[in-house]
């Protein structure tokens, strides 16, 4: 399990170990350049600290929400979100749970340099077999993580197990895929960031069918959280815009999304679209993304909040 993604949704099984958002199965090993990957996720995790932000301070704010002294933070990446969490929750120690040490350092890194060492720590993990070395928590943030979980069902009930009275699990689920380019781009057909999105889901398909104890389940984020036994507390989504002509770091960001996507699924798109996307990725053509003024970063992240009465 791990949302190297940096708590992303179904765009970004490209990012990761084992399919994108990639990210890692649990107990699946992977060879992975993280002196490469773990900068791009800390980039994308820092992108969407606005949305991340605005989800926490929701929860935060709620009439029933508990007094928050202990946060698991779920496939927690390279610590961006992991950290916030503990600024949204002054009183909290947070956990960052992910099975990737090189992830884990950069968190314990992050930490430092912002002044939280004393609240937050690091736990290697691969969930769901580790759960039962979480320990209790008032909030559990699983930030694209429980899909990476054959079982999500028993995942889930696995955290509503460690959550104290009056805690919530906050599933960052769904959302809407990431849309940077326009529909018409002046080059090939028009619509490929859309056979990127059918491209991605495939791969994300497999991904779920490969996993240990597989088990299909409607993405009703709300009924599987009552199905747990847990009450729901709501859904809300969050949206990053970032309109054209984008900063130099967001761009370097698209290009990096890209580059990745094209590595993981472009074997799935037709001869046609992947010539496009070399051309896009091509810092000497002038068509491409490094040149163009209509680049822009536009997503929606989804939160599904429970309770345990």
């Amino acid at each position: 399990m791990s949302s190297h993604a940096g708590h992303g949704h179904h765009d970004a099984h490209a990012h990761s170990p084992t399919h994108s958002h990639g990210s890692r199965a649990a107990g699946a090993g992977t060879e992975f350049d993280w002196n490469v990957m773990g900068p791009m996720l800390e980039q994308e995790a820092e992108l969407n600290s606005g949305p991340y932000e605005e989800a926490a301070r929701w929860i935060a704010a709620l009439p029933t929400a508990p007094k928050v002294s202990r946060v698991l933070d779920i496939g927690s990446g390279p610590g961006v979100v992991t950290c916030l969490l503990a600024e949204v929750f002054p009183e909290a120690e947070v956990v960052a749970v992910d099975p990737t040490p090189a992830l884990l350092e950069r968190t314990k890194g992050r930490a430092r340099r912002l002044g939280l060492s004393d609240r937050v720590r690091t736990l290697e993990a691969e969930l769901p077999q580790d759960a039962a070395r979480l320990g209790e928590a008032d909030l559990i943030w699983a930030g694209n993580s429980l899909h990476h979980m054959g079982d999500q069902r028993a995942a889930l009930a696995g955290f509503a197990g460690l959550l104290r009275p009056g805690g919530t699990v906050a599933l960052l689920e769904g959302g809407l895929p990431t849309r940077r380019l326009p529909r018409d781009l002046g080059i090939g057909r028009p619509g490929l960031e859309a056979r990127m999105d059918a491209a991605s889901a495939a791969r994300f398909d497999r991904m779920r069918t490969e996993l240990p104890d597989a088990r299909r389940e409607a993405e009703d984020w709300s009924a599987l959280i009552a199905a747990v036994g847990l009450t729901p507390q709501g859904t809300r989504s969050f949206l990053l815009d970032l309109p054209a002509p984008l900063s130099a770091p967001a761009r370097d960001h698209v290009i990096t999304k890209l580059t990745r996507e094209y590595e993981v699924f472009g074997e799935l798109l037709d001869a046609e679209d992947r010539a496009v996307l070399e051309r896009l990725l091509d810092p000497d053509d002038p068509a491409g993304i490094h040149h163009r003024s209509d680049v822009y970063l536009l997503t929606a992240r989804t939160v599904h909040l429970g309770r345990r009465d």
